[in-house]
């Protein structure tokens, strides 16, 4: 059943005022530190934001990038040690996720590079699995998913089975609304990873050739014609869903419980080290940690 026209303007509502709370918690982080070096991925002068996951507990995932856009965490995201010290665990469920707030610096230029350390447990039955994207549906705010392709066995109607059907359980794909009119843009690495174990991951575009790469080695490449749409959606890591249906119960950040997408596209394992940066890497940092 839909919800009536003032239903909706007040869940909107309650939404904008929690995505302006989370916003809000992010300028108060404070004034950005020196770029340092650390063990781990390094932050450097092409970095806009690097996710360590290193907290030990607690809801906030700190941005050790220049422009601090933290993060805050869903109820069911716990903590646990991870490729470099820690790292988070999603548990494929509607509220494990991190949510980063709405921030022009997160918009995909020409160049970019999205990365992290992947450990899945499993590879969804749906789809694909949330690694990280910026996208709301049937808004003007689609922008860019990067994700797992799952087994498919269980597809729900809409752009995700587009995005994967070409796609092959356990490989990357990378789907993004062109900022020119026309339909959305999907690609697919040529490996699978494997269950349990820490990967390297990234995507990279350099305005015209875009790449995977799985621990340091190019695995995929293809022509990709025009930009990555802007965005005015927030960050969402390890989850996707309408983040219009945020909103705090007991102090905790969680889905409203009339979301219709719950843990479809929910990933399921560890994650470390996430970081976006504004060039086209080709060296990755994959020495040292466990």
């Amino acid at each position: 059943m839909s919800p009536t026209p003032g239903r909706r303007a007040r869940r909107v509502a309650a939404a904008a005022a929690v995505l302006l709370a989370l916003a809000g918690c992010a300028r108060r982080a404070g004034t950005p530190a020196a770029l340092t070096a650390s063990p781990g991925t390094p932050v450097d002068s092409a970095t806009v934001a690097l996710w360590r996951m290193d907290e030990t507990g607690g809801t906030r995932a700190a941005d050790s990038g220049p422009r601090r856009l933290d993060a805050v965490a869903g109820e069911d995201t716990r903590t646990t040690f991870g490729r470099f010290r820690g790292a988070r665990v999603f548990a494929a469920s509607a509220n494990s996720f991190l949510v980063v707030p709405s921030s022009p610096a997160l918009d995909l230029g020409p160049a970019f590079t999205i990365e992290c350390w992947l450990a899945p447990n499993a590879f969804s039955m749906y789809e694909d699995m949330t690694i990280a994207a910026r996208w709301v549906p049937s808004t003007d705010d689609r922008s860019w998913v990067f994700a797992v392709v799952g087994a498919g066995a269980a597809p729900s109607p809409g752009w995700h089975d587009a995005f994967v059907r070409s796609g092959r359980m356990g490989h990357l794909v990378f789907g993004f609304q062109p900022e020119e009119a026309g339909l959305p843009l999907a690609y697919h690495s040529l490996t699978a990873l494997e269950p349990g174990r820490w990967t390297h991951v990234a995507v990279t575009c350099d305005g015209r050739v875009l790449r995977f790469w799985l621990n340091g080695e190019p695995d995929g490449t293809f022509a990709t014609p025009g930009r990555v749409r802007p965005s005015r959606a927030p960050l969402l890591v390890g989850n996707f869903f309408d983040p219009r249906f945020l909103t705090y119960f007991g102090g905790e950040l969680r889905l409203d419980p009339s979301a219709s997408q719950v843990s479809q596209y929910a990933f399921d394992g560890g994650m470390d080290e996430l970081r976006i940066s504004d060039v086209a890497r080709t060296r990755f940092p994959l020495r040292g940690g466990r």
